[in-house]
């Protein structure tokens, strides 16, 4: 192995060690929401997130910061920072891919 390995390997290790501890109680389990997520676009009942995001940035350019999938809703949320900073939330329904809603924060 290369020395100069040795930090890097560290390094990552440090970064991933939080994955691994137990989650405080109340946290969202952001796993089971990427399970949720894999398994609704496999069976099909859910559209490609790839293809949603390609919309939003279409709709509004700048760089993607945030995804989530709202379970409870079956929503992905999609966020866009702009180049003025203003950033841009997109609702879109994970079962059709029908953008629902835009809301942009000043």
């Amino acid at each position: 192995m290369r020395p100069f390995l040795i930090p890097v390997i560290a390094a990552a290790g440090l970064l991933l060690a939080p994955l691994v501890l137990p989650m405080p109680a109340g946290a969202q389990d952001t796993r089971r929401g990427a399970d949720y997520a894999r398994e609704g676009v496999r069976s099909g009942e859910f559209v490609r997130l790839e293809s949603l995001i390609t919309d939003a940035e279409r709709r509004y350019p700048g760089r993607v910061v945030e995804v989530e999938l709202d379970d409870d809703d079956d929503e992905y949320e999609i966020e866009i920072l702009m180049a003025d900073g203003r950033v841009v939330e997109l609702t879109y329904d994970a079962r059709n891919g029908r953008l629902l809603k835009v809301e942009i924060d000043d």
